[in-house]
């Protein structure tokens, strides 16, 4: 392919937006999301419902169903924005190739007028007899200039066709791809809707039972959030502890002022607070594979119209006998013990602490330095539901923070 034919290809998809050169790739991105979607529906499928052999309650199980609808849901309107995304795609290279089929006639109807024309010309009379018949030499270098040109714009007439002809090529084949992809998934979708209608049908039948005994199970699930309260309030209780340990060993006056609320902080931890706060958005999952359970904050139960919950942080389901993991540099602040559960790992940040709690075998100690991605111990499998989950909470000073604000796409 020759330069002119490449610049043309070139231009050709500026000028029009075909290609993603000129914009942003729509459907890669997608794509993308409808991989993520994918992804999470395994680990859901994976961490939440490969149990064998365990029974889960009601509750459990309607909570598990809600986790899988809504990313099949989900799949489902990425997918359908996929399709849709394709269908004005394939009509657009559908109007492009009928316009590149009409300037291809054109130009080969002008093309063969022109190679008539010069053969029509070249049988009256030879170039040599057409430049010597002229009456001077101003005539004849007009008339060398003229073949000269005739013969660049045959060239050119001749490059054109052939570069229409190769886009033509390429949209064709384009609008093949589009087809498939199209049909692949439209397929996919499918079988997504009959996936989604049977889990929606089995969700039915459990919410039907979860109504029977609405009053039961409201209890059972205020009992939990006061065991989660309490925790909360024992872990708090610890950072309280410890900003008012941080200021009794300082001296300045800073720390006297602020000896109720936040850490006094050396010049090395205040440097790594705020290189905490830089990756805002950006930290590590606290484990290496898991999909969340239970978000941050208050939330209205989606069956229970008259039971609400609060989330100190967010709770992942992940395999058994995964690793909790540091999300950033620190030093272990406290090891606790918690009443009514297990282990909890604190990790000070400077000013901001990370708490990893349902830990067993631990393997830092009080006072260690962690780095980013460090295992610092177990997370726990409950022997009657089968499932390993780790609560994470993300403190600055005493505020809670929502570590989905801090955690990479949680």
């Amino acid at each position: 392919m020759n330069k002119q034919v490449i610049l043309g290809l070139f231009f050709f998809c500026i000028l029009t937006g075909w290609s993603a050169i000129a914009q942003p790739n729509k459907q890669a991105q997608l794509e993308e999301k409808r991989q993520t979607i994918l992804e999470e529906i395994k680990q859901i499928n994976s961490l939440l419902f490969k149990t064998q052999g365990k029974k889960k309650s009601i509750l459990t199980n309607v909570e598990d169903l809600n986790h899988r609808i809504a990313a099949r849901e989900n799949l489902i309107k990425v997918t359908n924005q996929q399709a849709n995304l394709l269908t004005r795609e394939i009509n657009e290279n559908r109007t492009k190739i009928s316009e590149l089929q009409n300037e291809l006639e054109v130009l080969k109807e002008d093309y063969a007028a022109m190679i008539n024309k010069s053969y029509k010309s070249k049988s009256q009379q030879s170039r040599v007899m057409f430049l010597l018949s002229s009456e001077n030499f101003l005539q004849a270098y007009k008339r060398l200039q003229y073949m000269k040109q005739y013969a660049k714009h045959r060239k050119e007439q001749g490059e054109s066709i052939k570069e229409k002809t190769i886009l033509l090529e390429i949209l064709n084949k384009d609008l093949t791809e589009q087809k498939q992809k199209k049909q692949v998934l439209i397929e996919e979708n499918r079988l997504a809707r009959e996936k989604l209608n049977s889990e929606k049908k089995d969700h039915q039948e459990l919410i039907a039972s979860l109504k029977k005994e609405e009053g039961t199970f409201s209890r059972q699930i205020r009992d939990k959030q006061k065991e989660a309260d309490a925790i909360d309030r024992q872990i708090e209780e610890i950072i309280r502890a410890a900003i008012a340990k941080s200021n009794k060993e300082s001296n300045t006056t800073t720390a006297v002022k602020t000896s109720s609320t936040a850490f006094a902080l050396t010049a090395e931890a205040k440097a790594l607070a705020a290189s905490f706060t830089n990756n805002k958005g950006k930290l590590p999952w606290p484990v290496e594979k898991g999909v969340v359970v239970k978000r941050y904050g208050k939330q209205q139960h989606p069956q229970l119209a008259n039971v609400t919950t609060f989330n100190s942080g967010v709770e992942i389901a992940t395999e058994a006998n995964a690793k909790a993991r540091a999300v950033f540099n620190g030093e272990v602040m406290e090891i606790q013990q918690l009443k009514g559960a297990n282990m909890a790992v604190y990790i000070q940040h400077g000013s901001y602490i990370t708490v990893y709690n349902n830990l067993i075998n631990i393997t830092v100690k009080k006072g260690d330095k962690v780095s980013t991605k460090q295992n610092i111990g177990t997370v726990y499998t409950n022997a009657a539901t089968g499932k390993t989950i780790l609560k994470f909470l993300i403190y600055q000073n005493r505020d809670r923070m929502n570590p989905a604000d801090w955690v990479f796409q949680m």
